[in-house]
């Protein structure tokens, strides 16, 4: 079994939202055999940022459902959308 890496790109709920309170939430909620890899910041309009978060997971049946299923959840985020999946080096 190998290894990939998503991209997935979180909105938060407002520009009030404490982008460091979501991390450390989401970074919390990550399902068993999946590796936080890293979180960048990306300006979307009028002071409001968007949370890229990468991971890294086993290639199994289900993709990235499961991460997307906890990220979801966490309180703060609006919308989510893997903007990218690949296979790990």
């Amino acid at each position: 079994m190998g290894e990939v890496v998503a991209t997935i790109r979180v909105m938060p709920e407002s520009t009030e939202t404490d982008l460091e309170v979501l991390k450390r939430e989401i970074s919390e909620v990550m399902p068993v055999g999946v590796r936080l890899s890293g979180f960048a910041e990306e300006p979307v309009a009028f002071g409001l940022k968007a949370l890229i978060v990468t991971v890294v997971l086993g290639d199994l049946e289900g993709g990235t459902d499961p991460v997307e299923s906890a990220i979801a959840g966490v309180k703060g985020v609006e919308s989510l959308q893997v903007t990218e999946v690949g296979r790990a080096l």
